[in-house]
């Protein structure tokens, strides 16, 4: 839903080693840290250079406030260095991560001003700044897509202009995917993006910023496996950055490689945890929690939200505070409907001291659970809660994302007509969002629309539909536990006892080693141990 996520021992081998030892100048970072190679070259004072690049990197991986301390120092010990001011700039728009807020637009500008006062030396340079620029110019009064749009057509001609400057083809390219529709049925921005940056990668294998925007370009259920070599990439590319270890999972997750997700996710969190990136750790959590889940780890789910629940505030990334309140509500959420507690989801507190924006994930786990239990009352009562917060929200600074809201509401609208016995409208409701869902595709954690028609079809006692409904849902989202499940029940119900036995080994074999009291698990290993006959009623 929403936006909502042992140490590994990685082989570092392949590896080039990015090395900063500047002549003359103190530097907080690890000289011998991995976080990719990248060649940019600036008219600033050489001493600085290898510094310029190192920021660079990090910012290809997204790790945005340790880039802000390498651009301020270069600052510091070259105030001339036009770029050092771009870079800066560069690390307060999260391109994929949402909308900068007020103070980061304002700190921003006034940075692209210092670096159009400082003059750079070299036309290219002026042209980075001048693409950057076309983004924050009058912030206050133009739209966010329209600047990003903006940005994205400098960056084509900048790099039209430059064919042979590769950092100017990967900021394209991401360019390309922050301002893409994400209601583009074709992914034309993302099928653009991924042939560009397929060029680039050929030409510069230790890049960190060519494979992750190729995983994001491949963030969808369409395309995530042309990302799989990129994925598997990665993080041995720049294994000092969270990020880079944990956006691999975005695409096992799309495949339903929980293994991999689980491996990819535990490096992040620790990566996070030894720099204090605490907003790089929430994400991994999310992702971690998930694929527990999906294993039948319930335990350990367990234990990843009690630690998501003891982060108090994003410390490194306060702006984005708002994630973290998100996730503290939906962990809970997901726990329960992905474990068929559905009391414990009808009865989801909203967690103490967050805003709107979470505390419809709650409303949302509410009227699912209320729908399953056939209590009309809590499913209208969490279908009103639900539609006040969202107006309050879109009077709010978050206004932009009720847009986002649109399949939740639909969702609630779905279980509520369920619970009062109107199962033709709430099916026809889920089919609609499991439709876009499988046109424009859907968060790498949110729960499957279609999944969820199969579970109505089930309790409205239509297995043969059911087995159709989960089938289709599992080429979007293979492996989930419950779509196994589901799938191999629905299949037992409909007298197919071979794919019966199919779908039960799978979930059997994916929850291989967990301690799961789950009685789907429970019944799946009995059928298949010949406890009792599977296609039986």
């Amino acid at each position: 839903m929403q936006s909502r996520l042992a140490a590994l021992a990685l082989c570092w081998t392949l590896l080039c080693p990015f090395l900063f030892a500047d002549q003359g100048h103190h530097h907080e970072f690890d000289p011998n840290e991995k976080v990719g190679t990248v060649h940019f070259p600036t008219s600033c004072d050489a001493s600085v250079q290898q510094s310029f690049e190192r920021g660079v990197a990090l910012l290809h991986s997204f790790w945005y406030e340790q880039a802000r301390k390498q651009f301020v120092e270069i600052e510091k010990a070259d105030p001339k260095c036009a770029m050092a001011y771009w870079g800066d700039a560069m690390t307060y728009w999260h391109e994929l991560w949402g909308l900068p807020d007020n103070a980061s637009l304002q700190a921003g500008a006034a940075l692209i001003e210092k670096a159009q006062a400082a003059n750079a030396k070299t036309e290219r340079e002026r042209d980075y700044i001048a693409a950057l620029a076309a983004f924050y110019r009058d912030y206050q009064h133009r739209d966010h897509s329209a600047r990003a749009a903006d940005y994205s057509s400098a960056m084509q001609k900048l790099y039209a202009k430059y064919p042979t400057d590769d950092e100017a083809g990967a900021f394209y390219a991401l360019s390309l995917l922050s301002s893409s529709d994400p209601h583009d049925p074709t992914f034309a921005n993302q099928k653009k993006a991924v042939a560009l940056l397929d060029t680039l990668y050929a030409r510069n294998p230790d890049h960190p910023g060519i494979p992750h925007y190729i995983i994001h370009s491949c963030d969808n259920p369409q395309m995530a496996p042309l990302a799989l070599n990129a994925a598997r990439a990665y993080a041995k590319i720049a294994p000092a950055s969270p990020h880079a270890l944990h956006m691999p999972s975005h695409i096992f997750a799309r495949l339903g490689l929980w293994q991999e997700d689980i491996q990819s996710n535990l490096a992040s969190v620790a990566a996070a945890e030894k720099s204090h990136a605490t907003m790089h750790e929430e994400h991994a959590l999310a992702f971690l929690n998930y694929a527990y889940l999906q294993t039948g780890q319930d335990d350990n789910a367990r234990e990843v939200n009690a630690k998501l629940q003891s982060i108090q505030k994003i410390e490194d990334m306060p702006e984005m505070q708002s994630a973290l309140e998100e996730s503290k509500a939906d962990f809970p959420a997901t726990y329960a409907i992905e474990t068929h507690d559905w009391k414990m989801a009808e009865s989801l507190k909203v967690p103490n001291g967050v805003g709107d924006n979470a505390a419809v994930i709650t409303y949302w786990g509410r009227a699912i659970g209320a729908g399953h239990l056939h209590d009309a009352k809590a499913a209208e009562q969490a279908m009103q809660d639900h539609r006040e917060a969202v107006e309050r929200i879109s009077k709010s600074s978050m206004a932009w994302t009720v847009k986002y809201m649109d399949n939740d509401r639909d969702e609630i609208a779905a279980w509520t007509a369920f619970a009062e016995g109107k199962n033709a409208e709430a099916e026809k409701l889920l089919r609609s969002v499991a439709d876009r869902q499988d046109a424009t595709g859907k968060g790498e954690t949110e729960l499957p629309a279609r999944e969820m028609l199969a579970d109505m079809l089930i309790e409205s006692n239509q297995p043969q539909a059911a087995v159709v409904e989960y089938e289709k849902s599992m080429t979007i989202d293979p492996n989930r536990f419950n779509g196994l499940y589901g799938a191999a029940h629905a299949a037992e119900l409909a007298h197919q006892p071979e794919k019966a036995k199919k779908y039960y080994a799978q979930l059997v074999k994916n929850c291989e080693g967990a301690n799961s009291d789950r009685p789907e698990l429970a019944r799946a290993k009995e059928q298949l141990s010949g406890g009792a006959a599977v296609g039986g009623q």
